[in-house]
């Protein structure tokens, strides 16, 4: 992708995504980039997300790649980044619901799930990468097993809390990404953590103790706490990734997802006693696996290069509060009223702490 600089001059844009929360940074082209201008800019904001990036599922996811510049028209009106957004948010809301609706257990569902997403992101990386040989050679590095790891945990996790614990109490655990990510940035990157971070932190975990303390029994053998354990490993190891990839930005994000959830994939093969299942069963998790998340880390990658990182940041919430009332509303999960205001704190909090973050980001670019 080309933009004009205020020369006039054209210059190439790349962008790697990885989850919202995350603001955008200049930094090095990938492996075998040639750039003529005076910078190329990363934003590891996408979700990659989501699965998770997640999402989940972790963000945002378009690593390495430059795409066509946009055309005059729609995609330069201002809200055609929120529209990408908002439509990644909603596509990827009844992620969840599917996941129930397969009727497998969580071994049963880490085996599938994983092989589906990393077929789907590794046929991504090898159609859309520009430099296939410079992957590999970033990939076969610590940083790069070290995000291929954090992207395992975090797949097999996110499967595991969804089949043994309310839907609810895992979405509000997995939406304290960007909380995470700014701890982890201060502590292996430098970066500086205010009172903002601070305060945050603490009211998230408490609307989370909430939660659990309201949740009970999940739609299995677990509890609301294993859950929320779990939630809170995904969040940290999706967290983990995104300060990988801002620590090496040459690292191929779409590559490294499709491993991770490879990897995870492979333990739940090994692990699951019986890995039949009814058609309309597998058809559910296909879906998850085969378009849900890859469709909409396609859509976050594409929405981050249209708004700001806070914003997609935003959109991502909706997944938090749609997911659960989604497998409410279908399949008649409950969520206990203590339980929605937990989640109603989680989300109010870390909705004005990425305000405050875009405003500041805003204010130090004026």
């Amino acid at each position: 992708m080309q933009i004009p600089s205020k020369t006039g001059r054209a210059r190439p844009v790349f962008f790697v995504g990885a989850k919202a929360g995350v603001p955008r940074r200049e930094g090095r082209p990938p492996h075998g980039s040639k750039v003529d201008g005076p910078g190329v800019r990363f934003s590891p904001t996408s979700l990659v997300c989501k699965y998770s990036c997640r999402a989940a599922g972790h963000r945002a996811a378009l690593d390495s790649v430059a795409l066509r510049a946009p055309q005059a028209g729609m995609s330069q009106h201002p809200l055609y980044g929120l529209a990408l957004a908002l439509a990644a948010a909603l596509l990827i809301a009844p992620d969840t619901l599917f996941m129930r609706l397969s009727g497998m257990n969580g071994v049963q569902m880490m085996a599938w799930r994983g092989l589906l997403t990393g077929l789907a992101m590794g046929c991504a990386w090898i159609l859309l990468s520009r430099d296939r040989a410079g992957d590999l050679r970033a990939l076969v590095t610590p940083l790069g097993g070290l995000a291929v790891l954090c992207q395992a945990v975090n797949a097999l996790f996110f499967v595991l809390g969804i089949a043994m614990a309310p839907v609810a109490v895992v979405l509000f655990a997995v939406a304290t990404v960007p909380i995470w990510s700014a701890i982890l940035g201060a502590v292996f990157l430098g970066d500086s953590v205010g009172r903002a971070t601070a305060m945050t932190c603490a009211v998230v975990l408490s609307g989370i103790g909430l939660s659990v303390f309201a949740g009970g029994e999940g739609d299995g053998s677990g509890s609301a706490v294993l859950g929320a354990a779990c939630g809170l490993a995904v969040s940290v190891s999706l967290a983990g990734s995104f300060t990988v990839y801002r620590a090496d930005r040459s690292l191929p994000i779409l590559l490294t997802i499709g491993l991770g959830a490879t990897l995870s994939g492979c333990v739940g093969w090994l692990l699951a006693e019986d890995l039949a299942a009814a058609p309309l069963r597998m058809a559910a998790i296909a879906f998850t696996g085969l378009v849900i998340l890859p469709v909409s880390f396609f859509l976050l990658s594409l929405a981050s290069r249209y708004t700001e990182a806070a914003n997609v940041s935003l959109f991502l919430l909706l997944e938090t509060v749609l997911g659960p009332l989604l497998v409410w509303a279908v399949i008649g999960e409950p969520v206990p009223p203590l339980s929605l205001l937990g989640g109603a704190v989680v989300v109010a909090a870390l909705a004005v702490y990425l305000n405050h973050r875009r405003r500041k980001a805003r204010g130090s670019s004026a």
